[in-house]
């Protein structure tokens, strides 16, 4: 229960502030008990920037858990402010994050490139969402160019999980039954049709890759590709104290050379980022107009921007993050979404759903037992985020391209982007743009004219 109550065809009480929209949880919306259960699996996948955060950065595990509590701070701003969407990383832009990293030592260098990297990212979401510019920045960049960028975000996010030493070719059994499972239940017809349908894959279906996330984790203990877990009882004690020293305070700011280095990947991960926003926004904004004339829900873009920005500058000062900050999980609010249509007995607002997964997900980082069981499974939650993304962008990059010219220079481009990085894969769609779809005039035709 909440203190306020909305009526029927208004928008969830909240207080105004400048151009956020405050809401608490128990004050302006209820807990929703779905979400808090699906919180309590999926907050693995938060946990599964770990890894990562040790291969890139060169942080000790204490240091990189302590790094996903700040996240997990971050996660739970934007349902305060008044965005409607479950917030997550720019996912499908890491794989082109940590191409970038990769020029770099881990440590004190790899933590001042990204830092460099995500204010750079926080910069453009605080300019165009403060200028209100947005919409008509990204509107204007050729559709080969953002077919491009997605297809090489899903090519690269294939790459990385498929090549030797990867985490596919390492534990081949969990990952292959873990992914078949989670596209299965995301993406297949069939289930769609079984989902309409009220029974047990209604009631799962509600839940998302948590499923797939047990299931693997459970195939990969029996075929002994995971270690049993050795859980430890007691309240999980973030190591602020300790991470200090890998802050940019303590290992100094990125030289100006690594800024202009930044500067294509977050040009690529904004597009993205955008392209989220747009997807959030139709999940949102449709499921409500369709299906729950009971509340008016504000979607405003600039305050999405805004927001994200913020979480950027906290990530930048207080825990560099390769998954930067993004607008949306597109999975999750894909299914919160989805139970809000069915209801307002369901869900009362979209808010609380949203509210709730990332307060629920913030808790179960409290949890020692859940985070030590959860410990030695990292790298499924970070294998089946990476391919269900790849997944995504490619479909996503196909509809951003409709005559073949657009699908070559997209093509070349995402492969360049995959192999070489974003510099070269920017730099390369933005030539073949030039020369392949722009129309010259020739010199009769300019005589012509004048």
């Amino acid at each position: 229960m909440s203190i306020y109550k909305r009526q029927d065809g208004e928008e969830q009480p909240y207080w105004p502030c400048g151009p956020f929209k405050l809401r608490l949880p128990l004050v302006h919306y209820r807990f929703e008990s779905v979400e808090f259960v699906q919180a309590l699996i999926l907050f693995v996948v938060s946990l599964a920037m770990i890894p990562l955060l040790q291969k890139y950065l060169g942080l000790p595990y204490e240091i990189a858990l302590a790094y996903v509590f700040v996240c997990g701070i971050g996660f739970m701003i934007p349902a305060f402010l008044g965005v409607p969407m479950v917030p997550g990383w720019i996912t499908p832009a890491i794989p082109v994050v940590l191409l970038y990293l990769g020029q770099f030592e881990p440590g004190p260098e790899a933590i001042q490139a990204l830092v460099a990297l995500q204010l750079l990212v926080a910069a453009i979401f605080l300019l165009l969402g403060i200028t209100k510019l947005s919409s008509k920045v990204v509107v204007n960049v050729p559709s080969s160019l953002k077919a491009g960028i997605l297809l090489g975000a899903g090519v690269a996010a294939y790459m990385g999980e498929l090549k030797m030493g990867g985490r596919i070719p390492n534990t081949p059994i969990t990952i292959a039954l873990g992914t078949l499972v989670c596209f299965y239940m995301l993406f297949s017809v069939s289930f769609a049709k079984l989902k309409s349908k009220k029974g047990f894959a209604q009631i799962i279906g509600r839940y998302g890759m948590v499923p797939a996330i047990i299931m693997a984790i459970f195939v990969g203990m029996l075929v002994k590709e995971y270690p049993v877990p050795d859980i430890e009882w007691g309240i999980t004690i973030p190591h602020f104290k300790g991470m200090w020293a890998y802050l940019p305070f303590t290992v100094g700011f990125p030289s100006a050379d690594m800024f202009i280095k930044a500067i294509p990947t977050a040009i690529i991960a904004y597009i993205i980022a955008f392209g989220d926003v747009i997807v959030g926004t139709i999940l949102v904004k449709t499921n409500s107009e369709e299906s729950r004339p009971d509340e008016k829900i504000d979607t405003d873009t600039d305050r999405i921007h805004i927001v994200t920005g913020l979480r950027n500058v906290l990530h930048a000062f207080f825990a560099p993050y390769p998954g930067l900050a993004g607008p949306i999980w597109t999975a999750v609010t894909a299914t919160v979404a989805d139970r809000y249509r069915h209801g307002r007995k369901a869900m009362d607002s979209i808010y609380s759903g949203s509210g709730t997964f990332w307060i629920a997900g913030f808790l179960s980082l409290f949890i020692l037992p859940l985070v030590s069981f959860f410990k030695p499974f990292l790298p499924i939650g970070l294998s089946l985020t990476m391919v269900v993304t790849g997944y995504l962008c490619i479909i996503t990059a196909f509809k951003q391209a409709k005559m073949p010219v657009e699908l070559g220079i997209a093509g070349t481009m995402a492969v360049v982007l995959a192999m070489h990085g974003a510099a070269w894969g920017l730099g390369v769609g933005v030539v073949l743009h030039i020369f392949l779809e722009r129309k010259f005039q020739s010199s009769e035709s300019v005589a012509k004219t004048t």
